[in-house]
């Protein structure tokens, strides 16, 4: 009996040291995963430069076709450079909220706090789909807030998402230039995304996936988050981080914009130059 109970012992220290060794593998390899330079062999597309110098700023633009594996990147120098997300930070943010329960499902109502702010879409009672697509600010800072920062600071170490810094305040370190990441790194974190490789539960990706869709036709289908702040030397930033399908094939792209142009009107500026960039490689076409 005294040895019965002996090899249970070993086997279930066996199996728990597996289960252990399992997982460290498993957070290794995302970290391998998501770490990773997706611009080691890019193909370096000058010919850009024109959309950009037609809106008088600076940026950068990558893309990477899933099925071939080629990179395409203007202004690598940008691409590898970290900043801070701002609002694209709402996609990682969502994946949280969601995987800890602090975010229900995507119809999860937040009230409004009462404060009146400038953008006066955020202004009342809203979920977290018109959340994610207005961009709301405040909606997504009491997610922050819910989730805490132990919690936060767990999951961006376990993502490696860019400098991994959370800084002083839960609710707008992905705003005060705490937490940064570079294009490269976005690219890779949505190309996961897209696959559900990222270590978060199938449904939880699910609904970020959905929420991204912001055009959805017989031609293609656009999914994205914009991101817009000021850098530490008063630079205006712009995000636009997606991917863009045809024929149920995925490319993903990453916009950056830079200027110190504080009157610039960023909303149409990216989506100017990303439409541009996407029309000429000869997407939103349905041929591609």
């Amino acid at each position: 009996m005294l040895q019965q109970n002996i090899s249970t012992i070993k086997i279930q220290t066996k199996d728990n040291t597996m289960k252990k060794l399992g997982f460290l593998f498993s957070t290794f390899y995302t970290l391998i995963l998501l770490s990773s330079c997706s611009v080691n062999n890019a193909k370096i597309d000058n010919n850009l430069k024109q959309y950009f110098d037609a809106n008088n700023v600076d940026g950068s633009f990558t893309m990477e076709n899933n099925k071939s594996g080629e990179v395409t990147v203007y202004n690598m120098a940008l691409d590898t450079a970290r900043t801070l997300p701002a609002s694209t930070f709402k996609i990682v943010n969502s994946l949280i909220g969601i995987e800890t329960g602090k975010i229900v499902d995507e119809k999860m109502v937040i009230k409004w706090d009462g404060i009146k702010r400038s953008n006066e879409a955020w202004n009342k009672d809203m979920d977290m789909t018109e959340a994610f697509k207005v961009s709301c600010v405040p909606y997504y800072q009491e997610v922050a807030r819910r989730i805490g920062k132990d919690t936060m600071q767990l999951w961006l170490d376990s993502l490696h998402y860019g400098n991994m810094k959370i800084g002083n305040r839960i609710d707008s370190f992905w705003l005060d230039n705490s937490l940064k990441i570079s294009p490269d790194e976005q690219l890779g974190l949505v190309q996961r995304l897209y696959f559900s490789q990222l270590p978060f539960q199938k449904r939880t990706q699910q609904i970020v996936q959905d929420v991204m869709i912001q055009e959805n036709n017989t031609l293609y289908k656009l999914c994205y988050k914009t991101g817009m702040g000021t850098d530490e030397n008063n630079n205006q930033i712009g995000w636009m981080v997606g991917w863009v399908e045809e024929n149920m094939h995925p490319y993903f792209f990453v916009t950056l914009i830079k200027t110190p142009n504080k009157n610039i009107d960023m909303q149409t500026v990216r989506m100017n130059i990303t439409k541009s960039i996407l029309t000429q490689y000869g997407f939103l076409k349905g041929r591609m």
